[in-house]
Formats: C-alpha cells, sequence, structure tokens
C-alpha cells in the first residue's frame, strides 16, 4: 500500500532553515509527481511546491527563492529545503502524491 511519511519538522527561529523530507513506499516513486502542502490553523491547505517525474519544479509565489523542493528517486524520497523562514511559514506541512497524503509534519516559526 502507498505510504508517504514525513520527518524533519520542528521549532525554529525567524530566518532558520529547516529540511523537510517525505519516505515513500508501495508504489513506482520515480513515476510520480510529487508535492508539498501545507496547511496553517485556521487556512486552507495550500500547494507550497511540486516536482515532476523529470525534475521539474514549481513553487508557490510566497516561497520562491527561499525554499526548494528536490527529489532521490534511489532513496524513495522527496525533500523540501526551507530557508529564511518567517513566522507566516508555520504550518503543518503534507506530502503528496496523487490522491495520497502523508500525515503531517508540523513546523513552528518563532522567536
Amino acid at each position: 500500500q502507498v505510504q508517504l511519511v514525513e520527518s524533519g519538522g520542528g521549532l525554529v527561529q525567524p530566518g532558520g532553515s529547516l529540511r523537510l523530507s517525505c519516505a515513500a513506499s508501495g508504489f513506482t516513486f520515480s513515476s510520480y509527481s510529487m508535492n508539498w502542502y501545507r496547511q496553517a490553523p485556521g487556512k486552507e491547505r495550500e500547494l507550497v511546491a511540486g516536482i515532476s517525474r523529470n525534475g521539474v519544479t514549481t513553487y508557490a509565489d510566497s516561497v520562491k527563492g527561499r525554499f526548494t523542493i528536490s527529489r532521490d528517486n534511489a532513496e524513495n524520497t522527496v525533500y523540501l529545503q526551507m530557508n529564511s523562514l518567517k513566522p507566516e511559514d508555520t504550518a503543518v506541512y503534507y506530502c503528496y502524491r496523487i490522491n495520497y497524503w502523508g500525515q503531517g509534519t508540523q513546523v513552528t516559526v518563532s522567536s
């Protein structure tokens, strides 16, 4: 069965960095686009970044230049490197493959 397991969240000060990982299993990872979404309290879930099977990336305007999505098909893992974090980046971050969601990992940016 498809499983997506996120890790790497935590508490970080404004301006800091975190790297999220999403370990995938149960499907041919290299054949699918992968995405990161986030949901802040009281807000709708929003797309943060996506990476196609061929490595083409897309980003929300709010994270362009600060976040980088990447994938390692040998390790069946997708990453989200987050730099210059802001308090408004605070949210639960979810890994997504079509029809499947991970459980989420909490990112809190606060001094």
